[in-house]
């Protein structure tokens, strides 16, 4: 009975002081006064969100990430490949409403879980960092669904921006459909998994994730999400409570987000950027299917484009290969900015 009451103590302790632990971001060391490592909640759109904004010297050029999902944040996974950019750049991860940090502060409505309202809140914060930073464009960065809101964004309103930079581009969801199913039926077969072709035959609709986690098509080298969640639950941004929310916010945002801006996909309706394009593709991704993007890729027109493949990568390259990724960034920003 001692040694169970011991146990319990030595688990339930350090589970409930992390529980209560405040939010934080480690300070950044500058010869100057111009760093800045900060958590800001701010209005926007009606609902209060979280930002994080970290950089050496606060009047360097403005990188703003828009994370995929459409709910799955990027700030939880940020301290493992962002840190060299905060040297030459302010560094701006944001959780959108039903996402992250911001889904932990408040619930956002459900009718407001609709791709016009993201990108007008992203046009709304955009303004905030321009005034605040005394900056006339930034340079966006988006991944995964990120993307789908950032080739919408620089379609509509280009003179907010320096370039854009995609990683992971969201396509055409039919078209990713197709390749991911023949993707995992070729993989089923060598792999003598009969079950799961039959599950994607006879199910119309079906989710592939777990299957595209399986065979390497969301992670190049891992099985399963889990490697995402450990580095997430190391996110010194983050509490326990944000933590074990996450994939709450993912379930709510995937549910009810509505699509109401394109009416056919990014594919069809946009194929003129006019400012610089860099896509970054992992040279494994099957959710977002690297071969999809590279057909679009030479379709698009823009002033400049450029495909940078990640060659041990799948749909995370910044996880995945973070110093590539970084060293990636830096060699494309300081040529843009």
């Amino acid at each position: 009975m001692r040694i169970l009451l011991i146990l319990f103590l030595s688990i339930s302790i350090p589970v409930i002081i992390w529980w209560f632990w405040p939010e934080g971001t480690p300070s950044i060391k500058s010869d100057g006064s111009k760093a800045e490592s900060s958590i800001q909640y701010i209005e926007i759109g009606g609902l209060e969100q979280c930002i994080l904004v970290r950089s050496a010297n606060i009047n360097n050029p403005i990188i703003l990430f828009l994370h995929g999902g459409p709910g799955m944040p990027l700030m939880y996974l940020a301290h493992e490949f962002q840190r060299p950019l905060e040297e030459s750049f302010s560094v701006v991860q944001w959780d959108r409403r039903g996402a992250g940090k911001t889904f932990t502060r408040n619930l956002a409505s459900k009718e407001s879980m609709n791709v016009r309202q993201l990108i007008d809140d992203a046009y709304e914060l955009i303004d905030i960092l321009r005034n605040s930073y005394h900056k006339d464009k930034i340079v966006l960065v988006g991944h995964s669904f990120g993307t789908y809101l950032g080739s919408i964004m620089v379609k509509e309103k280009p003179e907010l921006f320096e370039a854009y930079i995609s990683i992971g581009q969201v396509v055409d969801e039919k078209k990713a459909r197709v390749l991911q199913k023949d993707f995992i039926r070729k993989k089923a077969l060598k792999y003598d998994r009969r079950d799961i072709i039959e599950s994607m035959e006879n199910k119309e609709g079906i989710s592939l994730e777990n299957w595209l986690f399986e065979f390497g098509g969301e992670l190049k080298d891992s099985k399963s999400f889990l490697p995402l969640l450990w580095s997430g639950l190391k996110a010194p941004e983050y509490t326990l409570k944000d933590a074990l929310n996450v994939g709450k916010g993912s379930s709510f945002s995937s549910y009810h987000m509505k699509y109401n801006v394109l009416e056919n996909s990014i594919y069809e309706e946009i194929r003129d950027y006019s400012v610089p394009v860099y896509f970054l593709v992992g040279r494994s991704d099957y959710t977002t299917p690297h071969h999809l993007i590279v057909e679009y890729f030479n379709l698009i027109n823009a002033p400049h484009k450029e495909l940078i493949y990640f060659e041990n990568s799948a749909h995370f390259p910044f996880y995945e290969e973070p110093e590539k990724f970084s060293r990636t960034l830096k060699k494309i920003l300081l040529q843009e900015t």
